[in-house]
């Protein structure tokens, strides 16, 4: 598997070159969300807000009101909780082109629960306007930066960072609300995002090695709008139901809006939703914390053998291995 490093800070510079309206905001974590080559690079239009985060929202309202593109750099947490109804109200509710970058979303920092956003999409999804898009792989962040442009509105990104894998080809960018399907089957359908992806593409690996069960496998980068009729129709079709596998809460997150979707479609399906359930994490490495809080492929297959009511005797040993990159390096300045 290839691993790429600061991807999105070298794309950033690249892609924003001519596009004299986008400005980068940071609040005080300029390094750590991947803002320092484009402060570097074009000092004229990065803005550096302080350990302000609800000034910096509004600001950032304020400048999309006179033709600029704010992209607003700071961790998830820091936008959604401390500066929630500035964007509601500077932001969403006059509809601006802010585009804000949400780093360490979930449970992907050791910080804890202050630091972990496990309710973004819940919090976020509910407010009018705001398009929400999620990263799963460098690909992702390769594109996100045009998919996100190219929306007129508000748009809250759950971005990666540091060293991060290429699970997609470089060659097939992200497409607005376009999942991926990455294998097909018709006895489950599974949907998942994020660092997740990577998780439920080890999982269908081995069960097709070791089971004769077959999945449906979808990646969703666009977790707000979502409407898709097709895949609903797949689940309606598939013998055991769906399965949403998510780096979030399963209160508010793709879990849920699969399950609206499911409702209001009148598909009686079965739906598993694996996600944080209902509860805060603490800090601990990336690995540890997907297998304690069940978001992990060893989880997923365990699921499955339950549904279906076999052991396929698969253990993680088996399970095609992960790059787990170091808590701090050059590619991520500090743990947090």
């Amino acid at each position: 598997m290839e691993i790429l490093s600061k991807v999105h800070s070298r794309n950033l510079v690249r892609w924003s070159e001519y596009k004299p309206d986008v400005y980068v905001l940071s609040a005080d974590l300029t390094s750590s969300c991947e803002a320092d080559l484009f402060r570097d690079t074009y000092p004229d239009r990065f803005l550096s807000m302080g350990i302000a985060e609800q000034n910096m929202l509004a600001f950032a309202g304020g400048m999309a009101r006179y033709g600029f593109t704010p992209f607003v750099h700071t961790f998830a947490v820091f936008i959604y909780r401390r500066a929630y109804d500035q964007i509601a109200m500077s932001i969403a509710y006059p509809n601006l082109p802010v585009k804000m970058f949400g780093f360490l979303p979930g449970i992907l920092t050791p910080g804890g629960a202050t630091h972990q956003a496990i309710e973004d999409i819940s919090v976020m999804r509910s407010l009018p306007n705001i398009t929400i898009l999620e990263t799963g792989d460098a690909t992702d962040v390769e594109s996100v930066l045009e998919v996100t442009y190219q929306i007129p509105g508000p748009v809250y990104i759950r971005q990666l960072r540091g060293e991060i894998p290429r699970l997609f080809n470089a060659d097939e960018p992200m497409i607005f609300d376009t999942p991926r399907k990455l294998s097909e089957g018709g006895d489950f359908v599974l949907l998942t995002s994020g660092i997740c992806t990577e998780e439920g593409i080890r999982a269908v690996a081995a069960l097709q090695d070791k089971s004769k069960i077959k999945i449906s496998h979808y990646h969703i980068s666009t977790l707000k709008p979502f409407n898709h009729p097709k895949i609903i129709k797949e689940i309606a079709k598939s013998k055991y139901g769906a399965i949403t596998l998510e780096n979030h809460s399963v209160i508010g997150g793709l879990g849920t809006i699969v399950a609206e979707q499911m409702a209001e479609h009148g598909v009686g399906k079965p739906l598993r939703r694996l996600g944080l359930n209902d509860t805060f994490a603490h800090g601990a490495s990336r690995r540890y914390l997907m297998a304690e809080y069940g978001i992990d492929a060893m989880k997923l297959i365990e699921t499955i053998e339950n549904i279906v009511g076999k052991n396929f005797n698969i253990s993680e040993n088996s399970l095609v291995q992960t790059y787990t990159p170091a808590v701090h390096s050059n590619a991520k300045p500090e743990a947090l």
